[in-house]
């Protein structure tokens, strides 16, 4: 059993997106003492039938529920939407505190659904972090394989047949299933092309090219990837947002598995010391930073950074703090002479602090550049 960093309101309702297979039912019985705690599963179809015909009985059971259950939890909120007008009147006129969890608010929005107006919080879950599997990480596994949390527990042929499944059932159960595409072939292989590009800037229009569609459409496909939570847009740092507008963003799946699934190269072994292992290590480590930004607020805003003449992987924008700008590399021994573009940053934004990340076991400090071992970096950043 992992121990989630993510942090639930002590006493306010909430909102708990997440990703399919993120944990999130499994997380809210860890969280909820059964004996307080009204749990409602949607995906029951039973229980969605019931309340999508009559939302108002959950307003009777509420109102008989024996005084010890202070919870109500409702998994899977978009099967049915019309009850959170319901939940809306409960909240109002019952001490009663309700947890809603749901793959994400897209549906919800589109179907003008009531989203409690500020009454309940948002929280979103994420793939297992490093700091969650403890002991068990292996960096390896986790660059072929992500972390979902079912991953940990698999091995040999099945870690495979696991993911090609999940890529199947996302297509099958959040997209074409909530209606929120027209057309399923384009998007099947809109995936599989983003999935192949993973972390790099990003050409609509020839990835519409690619797919057979306009780059409008490619746009509204990254959109939803984003409102789903299955992946996030890195915008390209500027000083100003118009420069930023006018830059190319990246785009990183929220899984590393996943996206090697929908790129068709679960085959591939990611091997050290190549170009592909430094790729993955590269998103490893952003989505560990988005995910500890997630778990601990702290307000930083994410980019990359592009010139002419070099890329930066990260800059962290941190406020009271100076700007963060991180190079992200996968050697074991870090050389002064593979940082001269980083060093550059120095000049072109006075007052950044600059860092190397890598798996270098020896923090060092090599000019006014900080190196540090992956892990440290996470606290320290």
């Amino acid at each position: 059993m992992f121990q989630r960093t993510v942090q639930f309101p002590t006493r306010h309702s909430f909102f708990l997106f997440g990703a399919r297979a993120t944990g999130k039912s499994t997380l809210v019985h860890q969280r909820f003492d059964a004996r307080s705690t009204r749990f409602i599963d949607l995906l029951l179809a039973e229980n969605e039938d019931a309340y999508a015909r009559n939302p108002d009985l959950l307003y009777r059971e509420a109102l008989q529920l024996p005084g010890e259950i202070d919870t109500i939890v409702v998994d899977e909120i978009q099967k049915a939407p019309r009850l959170l007008d319901v939940i809306h009147r409960l909240i109002f006129e019952t001490r009663l505190r309700f947890v809603l969890t749901g793959a994400s608010a897209r549906k919800l929005r589109h179907g003008a659904a009531n989203l409690l107006a500020g009454r309940a919080f948002e929280r979103n879950l994420h793939p297992l972090t490093a700091r969650e599997i403890g002991d068990d990480f292996r960096l390896d596994d986790v660059l072929a394989w992500g972390t979902l949390p079912q991953m940990l527990s698999l091995s040999g042929p099945d870690r495979r047949d696991y993911l090609v499944a999940y890529c199947r059932n996302y297509l099958k159960e959040e997209i074409w299933g909530e209606h929120l595409i027209r057309k399923l072939e384009p998007f099947r292989k809109f995936l599989e092309v983003a999935a192949q590009c993973n972390g790099q800037a990003l050409n609509f229009s020839a990835l519409g090219r690619d797919v057979g569609v306009d780059p409008k459409t490619i746009r509204e496909y990254f959109q939803i990837l984003e409102d789903t939570l299955v992946g996030f847009i890195l915008e390209p740092y500027a000083r100003s947002e118009r420069k930023r507008v006018q830059k190319a963003p990246k785009f990183y799946f929220f899984d590393l598995g996943v996206a090697r699934a929908l790129a068709n190269v679960l085959g591939v072994t990611p091997a050290p010391q190549t170009s592909y292992y430094g790729q993955l290590f590269e998103q490893f480590f952003i989505l560990e930073m988005l995910r500890r930004e997630a778990y601990e607020p702290q307000d930083y805003r994410f980019f990359y950074l592009a010139t002419e003449r070099t890329e930066v992987d990260l800059v962290i924008e941190r406020p009271g703090r100076p700007l963060a700008v991180v190079e992200i590399k996968s050697t074991a021994e870090v050389r002064p002479e593979k940082l001269r573009g980083l060093q550059a940053m120095e000049s072109a934004l006075p007052g950044c602090q600059l860092y190397c990340v890598s798996q270098d076991p020896r923090p060092q400090r090599l000019g006014t550049i900080q190196a540090l071992p992956w892990r440290e970096a996470l606290e320290l950043l």
